[in-house]
Parts: C-alpha cells; sequence; structure tokens
C-alpha cells in the first residue's frame, strides 16, 4: 500500500534522528571519522526532508487556491 506524502515527509525527518543517534554512539566509542561520515550524512538526509517538506508546502498551497477558485465566478 503506497505511503501519503504526509507519511513519507515524517519518515525523512525520522532518519536525520537516527543518523545523530548512530553518530553519538560513534563518537562515544571514539571512532571519530564514523563519527563525522553519520553526521554528514544525518545532514544530508535533513536537507532532503526539508527539500520534501517544502515541495509539499507549494503542493497544498496551490490545491487550497485552486479550491477556493473552483467556487468563484
Amino acid at each position: 500500500m503506497p505511503q501519503s506524502s504526509h507519511d513519507q515527509a515524517a519518515e525523512l525527518h525520522n532518519l536525520p534522528s537516527h543518523a545523530h543517534d548512530v553518530a553519538a554512539v560513534a563518537h562515544g566509542e571514539a571512532d571519530h571519522r564514523t563519527d563525522h561520515e553519520l553526521s554528514k550524512q544525518a545532514y544530508e538526509l535533513s536537507r532532503k526532508a526539508l527539500k520534501h517538506t517544502e515541495q509539499l508546502d507549494k503542493a497544498a498551497a496551490v490545491s487550497t487556491t485552486v479550491e477556493k477558485g473552483k467556487g468563484e465566478k
């Protein structure tokens, strides 16, 4: 069953959090190279989630504008 756009956005926002948690564990184990790589991955995932959320916001704004325009003539 396909996910809704909002479910996809929520999942995308959870991925960076998980990556930060994993990076914190790596940092605690003094694996700083892995820590840095995971932090970079978390940043990239955060950017992807933000971009997806912005696209959803734009689509919702267009949809709302179209819906309001239907009743007006």
